[in-house]
């Protein structure tokens, strides 16, 4: 089934693409190849919605899309998608906060090596 992506790619990638859809993940992320495009550029996914966090593909089509194996989840067992006791019901409700203000910062014990200057003024007469 070949299929023509529409502006969602145009608008994000720069670039229309036309390929074959290979699965869909259980968010309604859709998966694409082309083998006719540039080498490692053969893989790519269309996100369900416009605000997607590249960090929440599934470790199956992630292994796939990073061409780390030649089938995809859909084709391999090992690949699908098993939830396991320890994990949350839905890994989207945990936001990722890498770069924003509640990411995670360790309390440092090394003292500064630099001191702030702090002048000292005179009251003028």
């Amino acid at each position: 089934m070949k299929m023509r992506l529409g502006a969602g790619i145009l608008i994000v990638a720069g670039d229309t693409k036309a390929g074959t859809l290979i699965g869909t993940d259980r968010w309604g992320n859709k998966y694409y190849e082309n083998g006719e495009e540039l080498p490692l550029r053969t893989r790519w996914v269309d996100y369900k919605s416009h605000d997607f966090d590249a960090a929440q593909i599934e470790p199956g089509w992630h292994a796939w899309m990073s061409y780390l194996v030649d089938k995809p989840p859909t084709q391999d067992a090992l690949l699908q998608y098993k939830r396991r006791d320890w994990e949350d019901a839905d890994p989207r409700s945990i936001p990722n906060y890498t770069l924003s203000r509640g990411a995670y910062k360790p309390y440092s014990t090394v003292k500064s090596k630099v001191t702030m200057w702090e002048p000292t003024a005179v009251e003028r007469k």
